[in-house]
């Protein structure tokens, strides 16, 4: 014999119980079938609803009367034509009035009353697919588990008396003829004769009761969904069904929120070893869960990671209670008698505190009867009042082989953190089959997606891109990311996001990830561009492995990057006004990515794509120390003095760099030397020197006229009065055989830039187009310096080296 229990969602439309219908009705051709129903979806909630509302003389209850009875009305008219079926339903809707209009004149809803008025939903679903049964002649009859299923007088969740529950199962059962028996789940019988219930999802323990008294081959859980999975597929997308997993198991997801399975259903199979089958009555061929006692296999030793929401934690600490024996069992004892259940208890070593987890709707119950019993201790301040923390969950890595692999503590608590994830509290059985955490209600869902990457998705790791200024270069990098998206995934196992992006106009954010081959649109049509409120939605949306990418060369946004590092957000920029600002503020950046486990990138800080900053600190990491460093730093000036020759128009040259986006968007951070003086600033700094800005020595090359312009338009003006200035630069380097190169040095604690005409013995003689150079000299290369040479300026180069800092942001 085989026990199938069907869900609510399975009976929540006359179409779904036909589907049933067919699922029963093939395994009742090879064996009998015992088929437990819930209620039709929904109704257990309106039930509850009304009967609320009637306890408050609330006539709404009415109304909501009338939906119950025509939902079933239109299930019976939908199912059968048998008159006897609508008449039992109709019976049963009548009392389900009466029951409602008592309540209504009593004000007063007991848990006795909550049985009988939440029993109404499985009465009916079972009459009437029963009726659907033998509406199309599969022969089925109808059992009331309140003649079969006996309890104690604990009403909404009661006890069953499994002695006198099997010896009754066992004696119906043994004279049944029938293929196919349906009984109503969740309600049963308490010993005093009145209804009761096993408690919300009691409709499984309904079925492993009868099955556990049958010693049946299978349990079959019929639901939405097929199986159990790695986590709650509605919160991580990449969940992953779980084809087999142990009573124990099993036993841990569900009581930490895999709401698939109502805990209490596993115990009385794995007592008589069932196995349990969780089957999709939407997809009956899917696979599915078995949970049985064998091995779990050799593979991953987690088996998934589920949460409990509104929880709160309850603290009781204290000098009085260290050494002080019988507190832990007071405190038990009184959380019992009010009918308070713990979910999770935590104790310190030195006793001076225990932590519980309960329910947030028993939070201040459990906090006053916990107070009252100690009252004593508390008024002589052996012990402090009782402090509550709400809006809290639990989460929880569950595995029975975790025992036998070491480190996945370490791997579930670094994961967290990286991610910004604060822990409360922390529980682990000696079995090490169940981690639990408390953290914050509003990190769930980041948590959940943080731990399942880390455990189930064979090292794949997601990054969340807020990416600031998608002009020139941030359009690159757009471009250049929609290009190999596809080939980091497969070849890096790395998925890119970009889930929000802004220009100096408008912002757009899309949580599942903005498709890349519509950015443009998608931005044109987005809300006003304002920094704040992108700061501010990257922080809401609170999405594991957040990174903010700066590609703007603005003040205010560079000043940002505290905030986000203090929420765990990498930043990566090419902004470099954070980096030269005062040694204050770069410090204290490097001290908060340190601090919040956030990666701060900026290799495109000095030479764009170029490695220069990468290999200065892996000279520094690997032992060695810098005596000079000689360089040419600005693409923007060597494209500019390399296409400036005698003759030409130093303005035209300037145009052309800033067009085809050498230059910043203002060129005179350029051609003021302020950039490349930025430069050396964050070399000097990355070599350990503790220099600011106004250290650097800056010998302009432009006039006092060029320096006082008021704006872009002006400054190009005075190009044009000046430019006797920059003919006489160029003409007298040209006639010393030289060229006019924008050099930056540093030696010892002192660094400088400016123009410089260089011989053709120099390094930076043929140094052609928009190319940087820098020569590093150290205690390693004395007198041969460690030369970087290559394109230092360009959209597309500046972006491949924010794409490679991005990239290197992947943890393993």
């Amino acid at each position: 014999m085989r026990i199938l229990k069907f869900g609510g969602t399975s009976v929540g439309s006359p179409e779904n119980i036909q589907k049933v219908i067919a699922v029963v009705n093939a395994r009742a051709q090879k064996e009998n079938v015992a088929v437990v129903v819930s209620a039709v979806g929904g109704i257990t909630n309106k039930l509850l609803q009304a009967g609320h509302l009637a306890s408050k003389n609330d006539t709404a209850y009415i109304s909501l009367f009338e939906e119950i009875k025509e939902t079933h009305l239109t299930y019976t008219k939908a199912l059968t034509q048998s008159k006897e079926t609508y008449t039992q339903v109709e019976i049963l809707m009548n009392d389900l009035e009466a029951l409602l209009q008592g309540i209504f004149l009593i004000h007063e809803l007991s848990p006795k009353t909550i049985d009988k008025l939440t029993s109404f939903g499985e009465r009916t679903s079972s009459v009437l697919i029963t009726a659907a049964f033998q509406e199309q002649n599969i022969p089925a009859q109808h059992k009331d588990t309140r003649d079969l299923i006996l309890t104690d007088t604990k009403h909404t969740k009661a006890s069953v008396y499994y002695e006198q529950t099997h010896t009754t199962i066992q004696a119906y059962f043994k004279d049944v003829q029938t293929a196919i028996t349906v009984l109503p789940g969740f309600i049963a019988r308490s010993e005093t004769g009145e209804t009761s219930t096993l408690g919300r999802g009691g409709s499984d323990f309904t079925a492993a009761i009868i099955a556990a008294a049958l010693k049946v081959d299978a349990l079959e859980i019929w639901t939405d969904v097929s199986g159990m999975y790695s986590a709650n597929p509605k919160l991580v997308k990449q969940a992953q069904p779980i084809a087999h997993i142990s009573y124990h198991e099993a036993m841990e997801l569900s009581h930490f929120g895999a709401k698939v399975l109502y805990p209490p259903t596993i115990a009385p199979v794995m007592q008589e070893n069932i196995p349990l089958y969780i089957k999709n009555t939407f997809d009956p061929e899917a696979i599915g869960t078995c949970i049985s006692n064998e091995a779990n296999g050799k593979n991953n030793p987690i088996k998934g990671i589920s949460h409990i929401s509104d929880i709160a934690l309850l603290t009781l600490e204290g000098a009085g209670m260290i050494g002080i024996s019988g507190t832990s069992k007071r405190l038990f004892e009184t959380l019992s008698a009010v009918d308070v259940n713990i979910i999770l208890i935590t104790q310190a070593s030195s006793e001076h505190s225990i932590c519980i987890g309960v329910a947030q709707e028993d939070a201040q119950q459990a906090k006053e009867a916990i107070e009252t019993t100690f009252a004593y201790e508390i008024a002589i301040h052996k012990i402090d009042p009782v402090i509550v923390e709400q809006d809290l969950s639990i989460i929880a890595l569950v595995g029975e082989r975790m025992k036998s692999h070491q480190g996945i503590s370490g791997k579930m608590f670094s994961t967290l953190g990286k991610n910004n994830v604060n822990i409360r509290a922390i529980a682990q059985g000696a079995s090490e089959k169940n981690i639990s955490a408390v953290i914050a209600s509003k990190d769930v869902k980041k948590a959940l997606n943080s731990l399942h990457e880390r455990f189930f998705e064979d090292q794949r790791q997601q990054l969340n891109l807020f990416i600031m200024g998608v002009g020139n270069v941030g359009g690159r990098l757009m471009a250049q990311i929609e290009q190999q998206q596809q080939y980091l995934l497969e070849n890096l196992k790395l998925n890119l996001r970009v889930i929000g992006i802004s220009n100096s106009r408008t912002m757009v954010f899309e949580e599942e990830g903005i498709d890349l081959s519509k950015w443009q649109a998608l931005l044109a049509a987005g809300e006003k561009a304002d920094g704040i409120r992108f700061r501010e939605s990257v922080q809401s949306l609170n999405i594991r492995n957040s990174v903010f990418v700066d590609v703007t060369a603005n003040e205010e946004v560079a000043m940002s990057y505290a905030q986000y590092l203090r929420h765990s957000i990498a930043v990566v920029a090419c902004n470099k006004i954070a980096c030269a600002s005062t040694m204050e503020n770069y410090s204290e950046l490097k001290r908060l990515s340190k601090k919040y486990n956030a990666s701060f990138m900026f290799e495109t800080n000095v030479g764009a794509g170029l490695p220069i900053i990468d290999t200065l600190k892996n000279l520094i990491a690997s032992g060695d120390r810098i005596t000079k460093i000689q360089a040419v730093l600005s693409g923007s000036l060597n494209f500019v003095f390399n296409n400036f020759t005698s003759g030409s128009s130093f303005h035209d040259v300037v145009q052309q760099a800033k067009a085809e986006g050498y230059t910043e968007p203002d060129p005179r951070i350029d051609l003021s030397g302020v950039d490349v003086a930025r430069k050396i600033l964050i070399l000097a700094r990355e070599a350990g020197l503790q220099l600011e800005l106004e250290d650097i020595t800056n010998t302009p090359f432009l006039t006092q006229n060029n320096l006082e312009s008021t704006d872009v338009s002006h400054f190009f003006e005075t190009l044009k009065e000046d430019a006797s200035h920059f003919e006489t630069l160029v003409s007298d380097a040209t006639a010393k055989g030289h060229r006019l190169k924008y050099v930056a040095q540093l030696e010892g604690d002192k660094a400088s830039v400016g123009l410089q005409s260089v011989s053709e013995e120099s390094p930076f003689y043929q140094l052609e187009g928009k190319d940087n150079i820098v020569l590093f000299y150290t205690e390693r290369y004395p007198d041969q310096p460690l030369i970087i040479k290559g394109a230092g300026a360009g959209g597309d180069v500046t972006a491949s080296g924010l794409f490679s800092d991005i990239i290197r942001l992947r943890q393993y």
